[in-house]
C-alpha cells in the first residue's frame, strides 16, 4: 500500500474510488452467494425541482376506526391512516391512492410496534377530528387535511402543519411551523455541526465522505419542542429545519412514526422502543482497532505488492507482537482490506496466534459474505467491516448486507455481533458500528469529526467512528490529538494502507505503537487510560443498550435547559457518559478556547483545579499530551487495574473514582464481556450511592451495594480502593464503622491491604483508600473531609448562537 501512499491526495481519492468498483461479474457473482439483489446506483437527496403540479389530499370526509387504527377519508380519494401503537407513540401515513398495500419498509426499520392495549379516543370538535390518548391529542383539520399534534391538556403544541403534505409523482413534502426558538437533531452521522436549525441536511448517501455530507444517514429527526420522527422509508429525502420546515422523500407516499417524551432522552427510548435498542458490544470492541493488509503478495491485490512485513496475512502476527512489546492497549486486528487482498489461508492459524496474545480477529469485506460460515465457526474471526464497494448502493441494500454479517457471526458461534459499516441509515445502531468514510488526517477534518460524531448519537447511533488521523495524509501530531479523544468514544480503530509510510522521522504508519518520541508515549497514555476506564465506558453503552441514550453525548442530551448547550457552540466538545467532559484540541496549538462549563462544579482531570459553571473557559493550557478533560461535581467513575486488553489480569481490585458534591449515584454493569448470555439475563449490577456536602467541610459516605445478578467468571469478592477528590484530610475514616488506619506514606498505602492515606499535592487533594476484598455491602465514611473551592467562570451569553452561514446548507 506504500504505493498508494506515493500518490497525491486528490489522485490517491481517484484511485481509492476506482478500487471500490470490482467487475460486474466479480461483484454479481459475490452477491448471487449471499443472496443479495442489486440494488441500483446511488440516489441523489430531493433537490431538483419536482415534477409536475404538487397535489394534496383536500378535504376531510370522514374518520373511521377499527381498534387503534383510524382511517381518515378525503375529497380528492386519499386516504390517511392514524395508529396508535402507544400512548406517547403514534404512525402517521397518507396514502395518495387511497390504499395501504405500498409498504416498502415492511418491519425492516419499525421492528416493534406492538405495546399492548392503548386506551384511546376519538371526537368530532366541529372544524377537526381530535383522537387523544393519556400522552397526546393529535387533531386532523378538515378543511384541508393537515395534522397537529398536542399535549395531554390540549393546548401545548408539539408540532403542527402549517400547510397540506403534497406530493408529485415522486417527491412528498411535510410542511411543519417552526418554533422561535426551537432546535432540530439528528439525521444519522452527519458530518459537520448536530444543531440544524436554520440548516438543510441530505437524507441521503453520496460516499464523499466531507463536512456536510451524510455518512450514514437516518430519516429521523427529533426537536427541542419534545417529538421525533422516523420516515418509515427507504427513499432518499431533504430536511430543511427552516420556517416553515420541510421534510421531503423521494416517493409518492408519507409514512412516519411520531415519539413524543419530556425530554430529548425520553425521545430516543421511544424511538430506540420502536426502531430497535443500540447493541452491546463485544468489551474487546471497546479497545482498539487496526486494520490494514497482510496479504500484500496476493497477485490479485490492488496495492504495493512488495510492502515488508506484510506479505501473507500471518504478518500480522508480528505487529502484534510489537504492540505487546510496546506496552500498548489494542484489542483486534482487521488482516485483509478486501480489495484484492483476501487472506492467506489456512486462516485458523492467524485467529490462534493473535488470540494468544490477547487480539481477536475480524475480515473487511468488499465482495460479500459468502465464505462467514467456515471463517466465524472454524476460523473463529469475530467481526466484519463491510465497505463501500459491496454495499455503496446504500439504504435497503447495505442495511440487509449489515443484517446478513450479523447473522453470520451469530449463527456460528455464542459471540456478540461487532460489524462495521460505512452505509448506514435508521435502525442501523442495533446492528453495527458506522464510520465517517475516507477521510483526511488533518486538523480541519479533526474539527469536524467531534461534532460528527458526537451527533450520530442524537440517532442512537450509540457507536459512531472515524479513522483516527482519518486514511490519506496525517501527522503525528494529528494522529496524537485525534488518538486523544476518541479515546473517549466506545469504539474507534486506525487504519494503515493509505496514509503515509515513512514521511518524517518517528512516523512509521498508523499503529500507535509505531511513532518515535514523545508521540509513542502520549499514545500509550490515552489507550492505557480507555483501558482502565473500561467499566465506566462498559456501563455507559448498556444505558444506550437499554434506552437509546448514547455514552457520546452532545451537551444538549446532558443539559437541555442550558441555552448554550442546545447549539453549535458546545459543537466541539461532548460529554463522555453522565461524569466527564471532554474537550477535545482540534488545531496545531497548546491552548484550547471556548470550553463550556454547564451549570455545576468541574474539576480538571489532570490538575484537580475546580470551577462553579456556568461559564466559558478560555485560554486553558493544553500541551500535545494533554486533552482538556473535566470531571462533573458528584462524578463516581469506576476503574479498572491497569492492562492491556481485557482478560489479561483479573479484576482484583477494582477503583471508583470519586468526585465528592452533594448527593450522586452510579450503578455498575458487568457480564461476560464476550457472549449473548447478557440477552437471557447472566448479567450483574453494584449500586454506589455517595453524599457529601456542596460546599466547605463534612462527611463524605460512600455506600457500596451488594452486587446483584450474576454471570459466568463473576468473582465472589474482589478489593475495592477508593480515591476521593477531596482538599482536606479527614478526620477519620470508617468501613462499617470501623477505623481504617491512616497510612503515614503513598508507598506504605501502595504495599498495604487496607488504609488510607490523603495526599494533598496529588491533583489538589487525594483520598486514597482501601478495603480489602468484600463480597456484599458496605459503607466508607469520611469525616471531616473538605470539598474543594470552586472558581467562578465569566458568564456565557443566554442566546442561541445563530447557524454559521458558511456552514449552513
Amino acid at each position: 500500500m506504500s504505493g498508494r501512499a506515493r500518490l497525491s491526495g486528490r489522485a490517491r481519492t481517484q484511485r481509492r474510488r476506482r478500487l471500490r468498483a470490482p467487475c460486474a461479474a466479480l461483484l454479481a457473482a459475490a452477491l448471487t452467494v449471499v443472496g443479495l439483489a442489486a440494488a441500483g446506483p446511488l440516489v441523489a437527496p430531493a433537490t431538483a425541482a419536482p415534477s409536475g403540479a404538487a397535489a394534496t389530499a383536500g378535504d376531510v370526509t370522514g374518520v373511521t376506526r377499527s381498534g387503534n387504527t383510524f382511517t381518515v377519508t378525503t375529497s380528492s380519494g386519499a386516504r390517511a391512516r392514524v395508529v396508535v401503537a402507544r400512548a406517547d407513540i403514534f404512525r402517521l401515513w397518507l396514502s395518495p391512492a387511497g390504499t395501504f398495500t405500498d409498504d416498502p419498509a415492511g418491519s425492516d426499520l419499525a421492528v416493534t410496534t406492538d405495546f399492548g392495549s392503548v386506551p384511546t379516543a376519538h371526537t368530532d370538535a366541529g372544524t377537526y377530528h381530535r383522537i387523544t390518548t393519556g400522552s397526546l391529542s393529535i387533531r386532523v383539520n378538515k378543511r384541508p387535511l393537515r395534522f397537529s399534534v398536542y399535549r395531554a391538556d390540549d393546548t401545548t403544541p408539539v408540532w403542527q402543519e402549517t400547510r397540506p403534505t403534497s406530493w408529485t409523482g415522486n417527491r412528498t413534502t411535510q410542511y411543519l411551523a417552526r418554533g422561535a426558538d426551537e432546535q432540530f437533531y439528528g439525521t444519522g452521522l452527519r458530518l459537520g455541526a448536530w444543531a440544524l436549525r436554520d440548516r438543510t441536511v441530505p437524507i441521503a448517501i453520496d460516499n464523499k465522505w466531507r463536512e456536510n455530507d451524510n455518512a450514514s444517514p437516518a430519516p429521523f429527526y427529533m426537536s427541542t419542542n419534545g417529538y421525533g420522527v422516523m420516515r418509515n422509508t427507504w427513499a432518499p429525502g431533504s430536511y430543511g429545519f427552516n420556517a416553515p420546515t420541510t421534510l421531503t422523500h423521494d416517493e409518492k407516499r408519507f409514512d412516519a412514526w411520531y415519539f413524543t417524551g419530556d425530554s430529548l432522552k425520553s425521545v430516543l427510548d421511544a424511538y430506540t422502543d420502536v426502531s430497535g435498542k443500540p447493541f452491546m458490544a463485544p468489551m474487546w470492541g471497546f479497545e482498539l482497532g487496526n486494520a490494514d493488509c497482510f496479504n500484500a503478495s496476493n497477485p490479485d491485490y490492488q496495492g504495493d505488492h512488495d510492502r515488508p512485513r506484510h506479505r501473507t496475512t500471518p504478518d500480522v502476527v508480528g505487529y502484534a507482537a510489537d504492540a505487546r512489546a510496546a506496552d500498548m492497549p489494542s484489542g483486534w486486528f482487521l488482516p485483509n482490506d478486501g480489495y484484492g487482498c483476501g487472506y492467506t489461508a489456512p486462516l485458523k492459524q492467524t485467529v490462534d496466534a493473535l488470540r494468544a496474545k490477547g487480539f481477536q480477529t475480524g475480515l473487511w469485506t468488499s465482495t460479500g459474505l459468502g465464505s462467514i460460515a467456515d471463517e466465524v465457526g472454524t476460523a473463529g474471526s469475530r467481526a466484519v467491516k463491510t465497505d463501500v464497494a459491496w454495499i455503496g448502493s446504500g439504504y435497503k441494500y447495505a442495511f440487509d448486507g449489515v443484517r446478513q454479517a450479523v447473522e453470520g457471526i451469530e449463527k456460528n458461534s455464542d459471540a456478540r455481533r461487532f460489524v462495521w459499516t460505512v452505509d448506514g441509515w435508521a435502525g442501523t445502531q442495533r446492528n453495527a458500528v458506522v464510520w465517517t468514510g475516507d477521510t483526511y488526517g488533518t486538523w480541519d477534518d479533526m474539527r469536524w469529526h467531534v461534532p460528527a460524531i458526537t451527533g450520530a448519537g442524537l440517532s442512537a447511533l450509540n457507536y459512531a467512528a472515524g479513522d483516527v488521523d482519518g486514511i490519506f495524509g496525517g501527522s503525528p501530531k494529528t494522529y496524537t490529538r485525534d488518538l486523544q479523544w476518541k479515546a473517549f468514544t466506545p469504539a474507534f480503530m486506525t487504519m494503515s494502507g493509505w496514509g503515509a509510510v515513512n514521511p518524517a522521522a518517528g512516523y512509521h504508519d498508523k499503529q500507535p505503537w509505531r511513532f518515535a518520541e514523545p508521540y509513542l508515549s502520549i499514545n500509550r497514555k490515552y489507550l492505557q487510560l480507555k483501558m482502565r476506564l473500561m467499566p465506566y465506558l462498559y456501563t455507559m453503552s448498556r444505558v444506550a443498550h437499554e434506552t437509546g441514550v448514547p455514552s457520546t453525548r452532545a451537551m444538549v442530551l446532558e443539559y437541555p435547559d442550558d441555552p448554550v448547550a442546545r447549539g453549535n457552540a458546545t459543537s466541539g466538545q461532548f460529554m463522555a457518559g453522565d461524569s466527564l467532559l471532554v474537550a477535545p484540541v482540534v488545531s496545531d496549538t497548546t491552548v484550547r478556547d471556548g470550553i463550556h462549563l454547564p451549570a455545576g462544579t468541574w474539576t480538571d482531570y489532570w490538575t484537580g483545579r475546580t470551577y462553579a459553571g456556568p461559564g466559558r473557559l478560555d485560554g486553558y493550557r493544553a500541551p500535545l499530551d494533554t486533552l482538556p478533560l473535566f470531571v462533573k461535581g458528584g462524578g463516581i467513575v469506576p476503574m479498572w487495574p491497569q492492562m492491556n486488553h481485557t482478560g489479561e489480569k483479573p479484576v482484583s481490585t477494582l477503583t471508583y473514582d470519586i468526585h465528592p458534591r452533594g448527593a450522586s449515584s452510579f450503578s455498575l454493569y458487568e457480564d461476560d464481556g464476550r457472549t449473548r448470555a447478557h440477552e437471557s439475563g447472566a448479567y450483574a449490577r453494584q449500586r454506589v450511592d455517595v453524599t457529601a456536602p456542596t460546599s466547605g467541610t463534612g462527611t463524605v459516605t460512600v455506600s457500596v451495594g451488594a452486587p446483584t445478578g450474576g454471570y459466568a467468571g463473576q468473582p465472589a469478592s474482589r478489593g475495592y480502593e477508593f480515591t476521593l477528590h477531596v482538599a482536606s484530610a479527614p478526620t477519620a475514616l470508617t468501613v462499617d464503622g470501623a477505623a481504617v488506619p491512616r497510612l503515614t506514606s503513598k508507598a506504605a498505602y501502595d504495599s498495604a491491604t487496607t488504609g488510607w492515606f490523603f495526599d494533598p499535592a496529588d491533583r489538589s487533594g487525594i483520598l486514597w483508600a482501601k478495603t480489602g476484598a468484600k463480597a456484599g455491602a458496605f459503607t466508607l465514611s469520611a469525616t471531616g473531609a473538605a470539598v474543594p473551592a470552586a472558581e467562578p467562570l465569566p458568564s456565557v451569553p443566554t442566546a442561541v448562537p445563530p447557524a454559521r452561514d458558511a456552514a449552513a446548507r
